[in-house]
């Protein structure tokens, strides 16, 4: 248990609220069998007002800066051979504040800024977004069908997620084995597929509960699919799965569903409130391993 921070845990999962950097600095190292998570970008007040977010920087340069510390310690706590995922996507840039319409290319500075701390780049996956869906909730002028008739050199595609994933450098002490049974290779291909197209976009942690009096712009839980796949495939049963920005507790939630232990820190009291109720449903639908919601244990 970190010190100093408010603390919840339960069969398989732990939480801390509280700065990721504090939290990962107390964690032994090599002890992170792998590592998966959503990044905060640079946007101010996106998901808080606190001083410590990182997606309260000024700057994709300043924003880069203190990802690397990030990094940092992910790189320190993983165990060698071991992945950490990011899931991103490219992120729409304004006149307002860049000064242009465009687009800039998130998952690339995210490799780059990982390969810079001593990461070697693994993979990156394709994960299909409906454009329609997308633009009745962003309103892109780039995705609006009547700037076609206007000027159609300003329509674009809409933006995919990704999965970009790296790899600590050394020899693998725990290497992660599958049998033709646990992943046969009818499912083995769909992993292997550089896009996946059927990934549910609703298929979530349960969230309002994490809005508060205070909250900014949005809360964007990560799809249990995309969890449950990268938890399948890169980490072994018993393994800590951790996330720096854990959020309301979704990579920890099927972490633990699967048999590992999962762990995470989350900055926003209100998310970790509401991570902490959605980690008492572990196991509800498949009688695993929270039998009885209550043993949940809250400390300071």
């Amino acid at each position: 248990m970190v010190d100093a921070l408010d603390y919840a845990e339960g069969k398989n999962w732990a939480m801390w609220n509280g700065d990721c950097i504090e939290v990962m600095q107390q964690l032994p190292a090599e002890s992170v069998g792998y590592s998966v998570f959503s990044p905060p970008f640079a946007s101010m007040y996106t998901y808080s007002n606190s001083d410590r977010d990182l997606g309260n920087c000024n700057s994709h340069d300043e924003f880069q800066e203190h990802f690397g510390y990030v990094l940092e310690q992910l790189n320190r706590i993983l165990k060698p051979g071991r992945l950490l995922s990011m899931h991103c996507m490219d992120m729409p840039t304004s006149k307002t504040r860049d000064g242009v319409i465009g687009a800039r290319d998130f998952p690339g500075e995210l490799i780059a800024a990982a390969q810079k701390h001593g990461f070697i780049f693994h993979s990156r996956v394709c994960i299909w977004k409906d454009p329609v869906t997308a633009m009745q909730r962003t309103k892109a002028l780039g995705l609006l069908y009547k700037q076609l008739r206007k000027d159609s050199c300003m329509s674009r595609q809409g933006f995919a997620d990704y999965v970009v994933t790296l790899r600590k450098a050394g020899d693998n002490p725990e290497p992660v084995t599958h049998t033709h049974e646990s992943l046969p290779v009818g499912l083995w291909q769909k992993y292997a597929s550089p896009v996946w197209m059927d990934v549910n976009q609703s298929r979530t942690l349960q969230y309002r509960g994490g809005r508060d009096a205070d909250d900014e712009r949005h809360i964007c839980p990560l799809q249990l699919d995309v969890i449950e796949r990268c938890i399948d495939l890169w980490s072994n049963p018993g393994d800590i799965v951790f996330t720096p920005f854990a959020g309301i507790g979704s990579e920890v939630f099927v972490a633990a569903e699967m048999g590992r232990m999962g762990a995470g820190a989350e900055l926003k009291p209100s998310y970790f409130k509401q991570a902490v109720k959605n980690m008492a449903r572990v196991g509800q639908k498949t009688g695993g391993m929270f039998e009885d919601p209550d043993e949940v244990e809250v400390a300071a």
